[in-house]
């Protein structure tokens, strides 16, 4: 059944789609992760580590609602249901209970790794199939590196000095 009918043919409708399903998925759990931290972040950098988390979750959540309306506009339902996310996310899991702020930062840093892969993927595969939402990858993916240079500066001196 199609409430919304997509201008792009079915193949390239195909593409897209599972492109956006994917991106709202590794949104959704960025999101989670980070929030997760935030909760639990501790050590000496905390306020900082635990600012800078916001920032990815409002990246995400602003970025994840982008991704479903794109989808809705294209005629296809976003899934962003806790089993669905749960079970396709190319996140790992974030650490249970407290963690160290260095700690911390590494896993969002492999978090935003994983994601900024996969966004890379979806702009190579929807660059003939729908330039409009190549477009959204594309500025997804710039705004999820900037907060992996920040978050891979946090621990940088570490590794620098040590």
């Amino acid at each position: 059944m199609y409430v919304v009918k997509s201008p792009l043919s079915e193949a390239d409708l195909k593409t897209v789609s599972e492109a956006l399903q994917g991106a709202l998925v590794d949104l959704v759990d960025l999101s989670l992760v980070a929030k997760q931290i935030h909760w639990n972040v501790v050590g000496p950098r905390f306020r900082s580590v635990h600012l800078q988390l916001d920032e990815v979750v409002d990246t995400a959540r602003l970025h994840s609602d982008t991704v479903a309306e794109r989808a809705s506009t294209l005629g296809v339902p976003p899934d962003g249901r806790a089993a669905t996310v749960a079970g396709s996310s190319g996140i790992g899991s974030a650490p249970e209970g407290w963690i160290k702020d260095t700690e911390a930062v590494a896993t969002l840093v492999s978090a935003l790794g994983a994601v900024i892969a996969r966004m890379r993927e979806r702009i190579a595969a929807t660059g003939d199939a729908d330039p409009v939402s190549q477009d959204v990858f594309i500025g997804i993916t710039a705004d999820l590196e900037k907060h992996h240079w920040m978050f891979q500066a946090e621990n940088g001196g570490e590794r620098l000095g040590g």
